[in-house]
């Protein structure tokens, strides 16, 4: 969760912006701001000057202000923040654009189901791997209750409840790995992941549980090669089910 610091944030030059004189002034404002935060002049929780003076800078209307500033949000650069100390805040923390670009682009088929599967063998290797390096005794334990609480879900019928708390599994390694990049990758790979199993339909899953009991044993172990391999085996067969259900439903033609 972004936290807000409004009152220590720093205090933006007017210098920063300028004029934009183009046919599509909200590009053209997303442009600048965009070049700000890849030069640092632009860094994480910093405010933004309100709607009015920002139009003002621009030389545009605030419709187009607010087109923009929203578009940034959405693409994970912004957080707008409601109230007396709110505002539009320079994102931080987390690329939570990731997750959205890579939606789109399985959405439209740029990613097909044997790039998913196989990115999904190569990360969740090396996630469990510094995973198990890197994560504490705690790190486990709260690992161990999203299992519990998976297993109690598939008891009573939870199937959606279920999918989450498998799903949240390996966002959680991804952050006990420590490795920000590697959690950017994973939520991306786990939103389309979603996408691709609401897709073609439930896939046998009584493997699962008894491969993530397995899995925190090692992980309690420090056994990070034997993680490693486990975590591989298993990604390798949910590859094989996923992929030929992928084919059956291709095969089956558009409903």
């Amino acid at each position: 969760m972004p936290t807000s610091h409004p009152a220590s944030s720093r205090a933006l030059s007017r210098a920063l912006f300028h004029p934009v004189t183009g046919p599509r002034p909200a590009t053209e404002i997303i442009q600048q701001i965009r070049e700000l935060i890849h030069g640092q002049r632009l860094k994480a929780d910093d405010r933004l000057p309100p709607e009015r003076d920002l139009a003002e800078q621009f030389g545009v209307s605030r419709n187009s202000v607010r087109q923009a500033l929203r578009s940034l949000e959405e693409q994970g650069l912004l957080a707008i923040r409601k109230g007396a100390t709110g505002g539009a805040f320079i994102q931080g923390g987390g690329a939570v654009a990731v997750p959205t670009l890579m939606s789109d682009l399985f959405s439209l088929g740029a990613i097909r189901p044997q790039d998913l599967t196989e990115v999904r063998v190569l990360i969740g290797v090396e996630v469990v791997r510094l995973a198990c390096q890197r994560c504490t005794e705690e790190d486990i334990d709260r690992l161990e209750d999203n299992v519990s609480a998976a297993e109690e879900a598939v008891k009573t019928g939870e199937l959606e409840r279920r999918t989450q708390l498998n799903l949240e599994f390996h966002k959680m390694l991804a952050r006990m790995s420590g490795n920000s990049l590697l959690m950017a990758i994973t939520d991306g790979v786990v939103t389309i992941t979603k996408q691709f199993v609401d897709r073609i339909g439930r896939t046998p899953t009584s493997y699962v549980m008894p491969f993530r009991r397995r899995l925190l044993k090692l992980l309690r172990a420090r056994d990070a090669d034997g993680a490693a391999a486990e975590m591989r085996r298993h990604l390798l067969q949910q590859q094989k089910l996923y992929l030929k259900a992928a084919a059956n439903l291709e095969a089956s033609g558009p409903h």
